[in-house]
């Protein structure tokens, strides 16, 4: 490797592993890549390891840091696989093997969707491991993960990428759901869900009034 781009220090588990989801590695990611100009890039230059998938998004960003990137690549990740998490939105492990989706086109999807489920959850939440640049450890200089969002099981980047699948899964309404969030605040999530899925189809009219009686009770 280029001493331009020292590789960073990886723990023997993850010896064969992507840094951005676990899955095994094929490439090597270089961070800043030649040819981008990122006068304020707050941390060294480095070399990680990245599976072709991952790679794509990766080595077309714009970011200004390898954090930067991270959350890019997770977008590209929750966008690539939302019917993949969906199915952890919509069902439980327990309610997909007490279905009766025996016989016919959907016995395989009972028996593969959860293990789908989990592959691509696991690959969202994977949190790479600290970066150690020539003896340096370089974690401190992070800021963003404050702005990870949390909920039922899955990591997202930022609320964002979570009101986008929700309201995708649930054919909810986005404006709509973030105007419900705005009322009710960030940490009431499920109930934002719960409220917005009694009013899908409704009427603009009907949604207003919904909220009017929102902003009554909150």
């Amino acid at each position: 490797m280029s001493q331009d781009f020292p590789e960073i220090e990886t723990p023997f588990k993850y010896r064969n592993c992507c840094w951005f989801c676990n899955e095994p590695s094929a490439k090597i990611f270089t961070f800043p890549q030649s040819g981008n100009h990122l006068i304020n890039c707050i941390h060294p230059s480095l070399s990680l390891q990245c599976c072709k998938e991952c790679y794509i998004p990766a080595n077309k960003s714009q970011r200004t840091s390898i954090w930067a990137v991270f959350k890019e690549v997770k977008r590209y990740l929750i966008r690539k696989y939302q019917n993949d998490l969906a199915i952890g939105i919509n069902w439980t492990q327990e309610e997909l093997a007490n279905s009766e989706f025996d016989g016919g086109n959907f016995e395989g999807f009972k028996r593969s969707a959860w293990f789908v489920y989990e592959v691509a959850k696991n690959r969202v939440n994977f949190s790479g491991w600290s970066l150690i640049v020539d003896g340096i450890n370089i974690e401190e200089l992070r800021w963003d993960k404050a702005d990870d969002f949390i909920f039922d099981g899955v990591v997202y980047p930022s609320i964002n990428e979570a009101i986008e699948q929700y309201s995708l899964s649930f054919d909810l309404d986005i404006s709509y759901f973030r105007e419900v969030l705005a009322i009710i605040g960030m940490n009431k999530f499920a109930y934002a869900v719960r409220f917005c899925r009694l009013l899908v189809g409704a009427t603009p009219n009907e949604r207003k009034l919904a909220i009017r009686e929102l902003k009554l009770e909150s």
